[in-house]
């Protein structure tokens, strides 16, 4: 993605929103932060700890960005301060991406059912689903009638993905949220939406025990025979949160070059069995 740029437009001109988990460069987060800016949306960012700090900061600098408040989701102080910044520079906001998800690595290897905790199961359910409940009913209040909202899901809430384990339950929550909060907030026309992208090489995927095998399987058994692209995901979260997607809310749309599609891969692109 670095060396391929987004086209500028006017889709989110005088739009403003907030844009949660940014982590780095290759951040999904940061995929869809590049393209809202320069389809002319004004940007707000959150992150957590001096170590993402240390690595967003510049990110968000580069594209004009002044406001870029610590915020932990488990805390309900740092979650009051967010918004009520956005509040006081802004008014209102527009639109909020979600982008923000965590597991324990001991959570993420081996037996589901032998290795899941209880504080385990509490922590990614809080962190990865509960967050956008909460993100999503402070936001609400403060965007005018009309709005979206993106989170970011993957099909290990739908299929069993070695290693995801406990993630992938959170994730199915998510998606479920998803849809109850499309239907709290439909009346007030704010859109919620989530985004199932497939593998991209990520911080996040680099925590799960299996990595190397689902970006190789992906690759291989996908309809298009490659890796998800986080341009892709970004231009399909511009279309959820722009009037592109006026009528679109509730859903869960894959982004993931066509591998949800398919119930079994043909046998040739696999090749060499993989290990």
């Amino acid at each position: 993605m670095a060396d391929q740029d987004f086209p500028a437009g006017e889709l989110m001109r005088g739009k403003r929103g907030l844009v949660m988990g940014v982590a780095n460069s290759n951040s999904i987060a940061w995929a869809i932060a590049r393209q809202l800016a320069v389809q002319g949306a004004e940007l707000a960012f959150t992150y957590q700890g001096e170590a993402l700090e240390r690595r967003a900061r510049p990110l968000i600098e580069s594209i004009g960005a002044d406001i870029f408040v610590e915020c932990d989701v488990t805390n309900d102080t740092t979650m009051d301060n967010t918004f009520a910044t956005l509040k006081d520079k802004w008014g209102h906001i527009d639109f909020l991406v979600h982008a923000i998800a965590f597991a324990g690595k001991d959570q993420l290897v081996g037996s589901f059912v032998e290795n899941t905790t209880r504080e385990g199961f509490k922590s990614a359910l809080d962190i990865s689903a509960y967050s956008f409940v909460d993100a999503a009913r402070r936001a609400s209040e403060i965007m005018n009638d009309g709005g979206a909202m993106v989170t970011l899901t993957y099909l290990g809430s739908e299929r069993v993905v070695p290693n995801y384990n406990v993630m992938g339950v959170a994730k199915a929550a998510l998606e479920a949220c998803t849809r109850y909060i499309a239907a709290d907030l439909g009346p007030r026309g704010i859109r919620v939406n989530a985004i199932s992208a497939g593998p991209v090489r990520t911080l996040a995927a680099a925590g799960i025990g299996s990595a190397r095998h689902i970006f190789k399987f992906n690759k291989a058994a996908s309809a298009l025979q490659d890796n998800t692209d986080p341009m892709g995901v970004a231009g399909a979260a511009l279309y959820l949160l722009s009037d592109l997607g006026l009528s679109c809310t509730g859903e869960t749309h894959h982004v993931d070059g066509g591998f949800h599609a398919i119930g079994m891969p043909r046998e040739e692109p696999l090749g060499e069995p993989m290990n």
